[in-house]
């Protein structure tokens, strides 16, 4: 199965409400917590500065997994989840990282082991003497395994707006003693992100984004879905079966009749899908994304993730966005 489908799957059957504005680290507001909400605040002093909040201990953070206190500054941390190793490595915490799992590719320096990222035990994960992990999702006996023999988890699931991701950077970075780092990450891709909207006039047009060759797609609500809506396009997938969900199965069939204006493929890696292979598929040849040179093909591991590289994936778009000339 595809990487960003499992990932997503996971995160899914925990996300219980939508995300709304985190607040800025580094300033005297409380730091968001996993679901977005300000008012479940991140415990740090209120001296004022960022320099005051470095290092300031024990940091207790709402995740999705409830809140939870770290009580000095982590050397040892474990990640299972591809994102967050992501945002560890960005915000300055790769020294503290002795170990990432087996999906986590990037940044080439973070510490590979054969950690499984899906299946995670427990026993394996204690071998490396961690004192925090991160993870994506719990598949049942994992937090409180580790928690049992005295490991502090962070669970943090796929956020469902920008501000969500944000605020899980911020979150990392009070945690792991890198506010200020934190901070430069989210204000640089905020700033990339104005600066791409504003380069490119927005396309009132549909498109249909997928997550493996089965025809998962993703719906305007999502994450993903945000990503493009910031330009203007809407998903084929809002009004599908399941597509309360967020993350609905379509058909071969109700993609070719919803022909849509951009096909972009996030099963490149993981499905070996390429423009050209789908164009093969029944009926798709007559789609007007196909016959225009309108299918996009994506980086499976950038899409999938909700770290600094979000700024990428929406480049790509609005790259091809850019390139779009309307019928009059």
């Amino acid at each position: 199965m595809n990487t960003s489908l499992r990932w997503l799957r996971a995160s899914v059957l925990t996300i219980t409400a939508a995300l709304v504005l985190g607040a800025c680290a580094g300033s005297t507001e409380p730091v968001a917590d996993a679901t977005g909400d300000a008012d479940a605040a991140t415990d740090v002093p209120d001296e004022g500065t960022e320099d005051a909040l470095e290092g300031a201990w024990p940091v207790t953070i709402a995740a999705t997994n409830g809140d939870v206190t770290v009580v000095g500054r982590p050397q040892r941390i474990v990640s299972l989840s591809a994102a967050s190793t992501e945002i560890l490595f960005a915000i300055g915490a790769g020294e503290q990282v002795i170990a990432v799992d087996d999906q986590s590719n990037h940044p080439p320096e973070a510490p590979a082991t054969d950690l499984a990222a899906f299946t995670p035990n427990v026993e394996a994960i204690l071998e490396f003497e961690p004192d925090l992990v991160f993870t994506s999702f719990d598949p049942g006996d994992l937090v409180s395994g580790l928690e049992a023999a005295g490991v502090t988890t962070i669970v943090h699931d796929a956020p469902a707006t920008l501000d969500g991701a944000y605020a899980q950077i911020e979150q990392v970075g009070a945690v792991t003693g890198n506010l200020a780092g934190a901070a430069e990450v989210v204000a640089t891709m905020q700033s990339d992100i104005e600066a791409i909207v504003g380069e490119v006039q927005a396309a009132d047009a549909t498109y249909y984004h997928e997550l493996d060759n089965t025809y998962y797609s993703v719906t305007s609500t999502t994450f993903i879905g945000e990503i493009y809506g910031l330009l203007g396009l809407t998903s084929i997938a809002d009004g599908a079966d399941g597509a309360e969900f967020g993350f609905p199965q379509l058909s071969n069939e109700y993609i070719v009749e919803a022909d849509p204006t951009f096909v972009f493929l996030a099963d490149t890696k993981c499905c070996s899908v390429t423009a050209d292979s789908v164009a093969e598929r029944p009926g798709w040849d007559q789609l007007t994304a196909v016959q225009q040179g309108r299918v996009v093909e994506l980086d499976d591991d950038v899409v999938s993730r909700w770290g600094p590289r979000i700024v990428e994936f929406l480049r790509t778009v609005a790259d091809a966005v850019a390139q779009y000339e309307p019928a009059s």
